[in-house]
């Protein structure tokens, strides 16, 4: 199979946890900056600590890692693939040092981010530049993958099994990470608002393959100031509406997140579940791709699409849904960073895309 010019993969995430003494150190690193004090990140890691102080978030990169490597090479796709973290161990930094002591040369990277967002591409892409400070790799970014097949269609298989034996009034709720107003404003470029435009596009074509006549999109995890506009509604507000409205059953759509993170184990199948038990509605949550051989079939097929993009050739770029695919370089203005401005890969002008 051929994979020039690349020889490698490189599994980017965010990282997580992994015992009660990192909890604290880990949300100072996602924090850094912005001067929270240590008592509230102690209180947000009380999350953590339901859970024994662990994110399931590397646990699920390794189950992914082993997919990947598995399905490569099933696939004669002959080629390393590493990882490394935004946020904790094993941090970026170390994987591409690894890499350039293993004498790697341009690797593609695959973000467990599948929408536009600051957080979810532009500060990965600023990350991925500090990575390889200094070491001579050149890295690219694979596309969005919001409307790939690979990621739609485990959804839609989830959905419609969690809706089997649902009551007629069942009401599919799909749930995102809510963000600042004003990083969806920006995301895609100023005014685009793409990451709302591509969940809402993504809820559309998993209702109508699952066969849902109701559906809405909501958010969770919301944090910061009070005094900021974030996306609205909150699920456990949204579950109140949607009971005084009469439904009576709900099934819960974790659409924008690839596996199940501790946004999905604490606000949804915890929170969530608590709030649905307490108003009376009946509750299932669907799954999440995780290693879903349709999913890690994706990134192969992504990582082959961008290797014969680099060589020149016409591909075949796959995506449903009224949007198209997503650009391999983003454009300057893409998903700004709200505070400054700091050099990125897999941007037009970057030294590497």
């Amino acid at each position: 199979m051929d994979v020039r010019p690349f020889d490698a993969l490189l599994l980017v995430s965010f990282g997580g946890p992994e015992k009660p003494d990192d909890v604290v150190p880990f949300l100072e690193n996602v924090t850094a900056g912005r001067g929270i004090p240590r008592e509230r990140l102690e209180e947000v890691g009380q999350h953590y600590f339901l859970f024994g102080g662990r994110s399931p978030i590397n646990g699920l990169n390794r189950e992914l890692l082993d997919a990947l490597r598995k399905d490569f090479a099933d696939h004669g796709v002959d080629v390393p693939i590493y990882w490394g973290n935004r946020n904790w161990d094993p941090y970026l930094r170390d994987a591409t040092e690894q890499m350039a002591a293993d004498g790697v040369q341009r690797a593609a990277c695959f973000v467990t981010s599948a929408y536009s967002s600051y957080s979810g591409c532009r500060q990965y892409r600023e990350n991925l530049y500090d990575a390889v400070s200094g070491l001579q790799i050149g890295l690219s970014r694979l596309r969005h993958y919001f409307n790939h097949p690979g990621f739609v269609g485990p959804f839609t298989e989830a959905t419609r099994a969690g809706l089997q034996g649902a009551p007629a009034d069942t009401h599919v709720v799909f749930v995102t990470h809510s963000i600042p107003s004003s990083m969806n404003e920006a995301s895609g470029g100023p005014g685009r608002q793409m990451y709302v435009r591509q969940h809402e596009s993504v809820a559309a074509q998993v209702a109508a393959g699952a066969g849902a006549d109701q559906w809405s999109l909501a958010y969770c995890s919301r944090s910061g100031s009070p005094h900021v506009p974030w996306l609205e509604p909150d699920i456990n507000d949204h579950l109140e509406a949607l009971k005084a409205s009469g439904v009576s059953s709900v099934v819960v759509v974790p659409i924008g997140f690839i596996s199940d993170h501790m946004e999905v184990i604490y606000d949804l199948d915890t929170e969530a579940k608590a709030t649905a038990e307490r108003l009376g509605l009946r509750y299932v949550r669907a799954a999440t791709p995780g290693a879903h051989p349709e999913f890690v079939a994706m990134v192969r097929d992504l990582f082959l699409e961008r290797a014969a993009v680099e060589r020149g050739e016409i591909v075949d770029r796959k995506s449903c849904g009224e949007l198209p695919p997503s650009h391999d370089v983003c454009p300057a203005d893409c998903c700004l960073n709200p505070r400054s401005s700091l050099p990125t890969i897999g941007g037009v002008g970057d030294m590497t895309a």
